[in-house]
């Protein structure tokens, strides 16, 4: 049962943000922005309209946003789209955000596209890591999923993250009939590279998603199949870093693999009894579960004249004391898992 506590203790600074199920936030994904410079097919249906730009947060609030999340505990910050680099300013951003914040984990998820001049100031800001998007190494079919012939770039801004000594993870939406075949090009990536090269099951995320039964693969059959080409060993819990990939190392004939092999399971095997994360979106709204789509909208009090950074930290705290086990809202619904698209929730 979820309790209320008292005002009092919301009002506290070092109160921790804990909600009811007794899981304690130490992470926030915030989105800078729903635009993306790619059209992946299975992400968009072709009828969505984005956020007007007056409703997206300016980069000023969103810095009061993490300065309050780290006054009640947060100790990570991943920023995502959309694509963050399509939006103007982003770099700068992150600078202000590194010079206010000597010793917060920063990260970012990326497509890959835009990355690539930008690798030299985020080695200079101290980036934590990136997690790169990509489902697919093979370049005619990159384009056909994504609409753009990017592939090229997207490989070069993962060699020169991986040569500046950024810390990367590679992510790819794991579907049956598109990149199951390439699972060998996947793992030698992963033995050749220091990369946790990661799949992650297709979900059905938003309105007109194109998921179905026939393209769902599943971590079990992953990791099946991975057993074909090397040998695999789970990585103890606690050296996981708290997050939800499942880790393997790998081994083959030549001796083990530079990367890992991570398997994120939202719909074979949910992680939310460990779940520490909330999202915001970039226009300002809080979603305590991926699953769930209630929001809590933070714009509105955060440019209240009244209310202010004060009112949002008493809502991010009653909301968090609401956060679900999103497994339960998962067994009730025959759709997709969340309305609102994955651009718009912000990864």
């Amino acid at each position: 049962m979820n309790e209320i506590p008292p005002l009092a203790s919301l009002c506290d600074p070092s109160a921790p943000l804990e909600d009811g199920h007794g899981r304690t936030v130490r992470y926030i994904r915030l989105s800078v922005t729903d635009r993306c410079n790619l059209r992946c097919t299975y992400c968009r249906s072709g009828m969505e309209t984005f956020i007007p730009h007056e409703s997206v947060l300016r980069y000023e609030e969103m810095e009061q946003l993490v300065d309050m999340a780290m006054d009640m505990g947060v100790e990570k910050v991943r920023l995502t789209g959309g694509e963050p680099f399509a939006r103007k300013g982003f770099v700068g951003f992150l600078e202000r955000l590194r010079a206010a914040h000597p010793t917060l984990d920063i990260r970012i998820t990326t497509n890959g596209t835009l990355v690539g001049p930008h690798v030299s100031e985020l080695k200079a800001i101290g980036l934590n890591a990136v997690n790169l998007s990509l489902d697919t190494f093979d370049r005619a079919k990159f384009e056909r999923v994504t609409g753009r012939d990017l592939f090229a770039r997207v490989r070069e801004s993962m060699d020169a993250l991986l040569d500046a000594g950024i810390p990367l993870k590679l992510n790819a939406v794991a579907m049956r009939g598109f990149n199951d075949d390439e699972l060998p090009a996947f793992i030698n990536y992963a033995m050749t590279h220091p990369v946790d090269v990661r799949f992650i099951e297709f979900m059905p995320m938003g309105e007109g998603t194109r998921w179905s039964d026939a393209c769902f693969w599943s971590a079990p059959d992953i990791l099946t199949a991975v057993k074909e080409f090397v040998s695999v060993e789970p990585v103890a819990h606690e050296q996981r870093n708290g997050g939800p990939a499942r880790l393997y190392t790998l081994s083959g004939p030549s001796g083990p693999g530079l990367g890992r092999l991570g398997l994120i399971t939202p719909l074979s095997s949910h992680f939310c009894a460990a779940c520490n994360r909330l999202r915001i979106t970039s226009d300002g709204a809080l979603r305590t579960c991926l699953f769930d789509d209630k929001e809590y909208r933070l714009r509105n009090a955060l440019r209240h004249p009244k209310l202010g950074i004060e009112a949002v930290r008493r809502i991010v705290a009653l909301a968090t004391r609401a956060k679900p086990i999103g497994a339960r809202i998962l067994e009730r619904r025959h759709d997709a898992v969340a309305q609102r698209r994955m651009t718009a929730i912000g990864g």
